[in-house]
Order: C-alpha cells, then structure tokens, then sequence
C-alpha cells in the first residue's frame, strides 16, 4: 500500500470552479431582473387601474383639475358674486359666482354689454407673447353689464391685471351665463403683475370660505 507524503498538504474546502461561481451569479442576476420587471409591471397596473373604491363618485371637471376657485362676494355691491379661476401660470378666469344676485332675476341673463366705461371691452384684440395692446385696469374697473328683464348689474375685474379677452360669445348667447357660468360662460380673462395678485388674494375667499357664507349653496 502506497503511503501519503506527509509533507503534501490535502485541501479541506476546494475551491469551486470559476465556471461555477459565473453561473451563479447569472441567475441570481436573472432572477434579480424578474423581481424588478414584476415590480415595474405592478406598479403600472396600480396607475392604470386604481382602486374602484378609491375613486370619486363624480370626476372632477377640468376646472377643478386646472385652476384654483377664489370667490369676491359682495364685489363692490351687495349681491354681486364673481368668482376668480386662478391658474398655475398666473392667468385669472372672472366670472359670476352661483349666488349673484342677477341669477335670482325671473328669466335670468337676457343680454351681455361689453361696451361700458370709455371703452367697448369687446374691441380690444391682444397680440403676441408680450400681449401687445393689452389694457391695465384696476380691481373695480367694470368688465361688462349684464342685463335682466327687470335690471342690469355692472361685473368688474375683480383683480388688479391686463385684460387679455373677454368672452364676447355671450354677447350672441346669453344664456351661457345661465347655464354654464363657471365655464363657457365667463367673463374674461386677466393677467394680474405677482404683487398685485397677493393683495387681491388677501381679500378673496376660498371655496370653503365661499359656501360657509353662503349656505344656501
């Protein structure tokens, strides 16, 4: 029987092969990638496909998706109601609240006047990026009239701005401001300067604000 060399030491703990150690890692690397695909695919279904539950019973409209509603109650005179629409890019949309006192009117709007102060706000066209022609007016400036069977009400900026259109479809459909005022039947359109818009926000009120006034909304 052949004896062992002493001096040649016998390896406890071989070591793996490297081709080994490669395949390895491949498929801890593979399985690795599986994981984060399933995770990025689960991700995905929970944004396209939310929680039935977690849903509003009413989608919210485009207005309330864009803008953030402030209201001037009382504007000027008692009764006279406009509502702000304040966009992220500093744009103000004026218009009539729900609770303006016209709307209480028999018969409602009847006719829309642009043509108030010195000048008909209907004519003014602004042009260009730098809103060429645009006018300045201040928070009470009058905006337009508008007319019902048994009175007329003056609107007004509300904000301190340029005034970059007014809505003059309503001058042909009137019943916009009935129907829809909070949308195709506004105003106009105004660009207040930062500083101005801050004071003007100081004295608006917010929706909460708005209906906690107003109960009867």
């Amino acid at each position: 029987m052949k004896e062992l060399n002493p001096n040649i030491d016998t390896p406890q703990n071989p070591e793996i092969p490297h081709q080994n150690c490669a395949q390895d890692f491949e498929i801890e690397h593979k399985q690795l990638k599986e994981e984060e695909q399933e995770h990025e695919e689960e991700e995905l279904r929970r944004l396209l496909l939310p929680n039935v539950e977690e849903l509003p019973d009413i989608p919210p409209s485009a207005v309330d998706a864009n803008f953030t509603t402030f209201f001037a109650p009382d504007f000027m005179k008692p009764g006279h109601d406009q509502y702000v629409h304040r966009h992220a890019n500093g744009l103000c949309v004026i218009g009539l609240a729900p609770t303006h006192v016209a709307f209480k009117d028999k018969g409602g709007i009847t006719s829309v006047d642009f043509n108030v102060g010195k000048s008909d706000r209907s004519g003014i066209k602004v042009t260009g990026k730098r809103k060429k022609n645009a006018q300045l007016f201040e928070s009470n400036t009058a905006l337009c009239k508008v007319c019902t069977s048994d009175s007329s009400y003056i609107v007004r900026c509300c904000v301190k701005g340029s005034l970059l259109e007014v809505n003059d479809r309503l001058i042909k459909q009137p019943e916009l401001l009935n129907t829809m005022a909070e949308r195709e039947g506004y105003i106009a359109i105004m660009m207040p300067k930062p500083a101005d818009w801050l004071k003007a926000k100081a004295s608006l009120l917010s929706l909460d604000e708005y209906k906690k006034l107003r109960t009867e909304l």
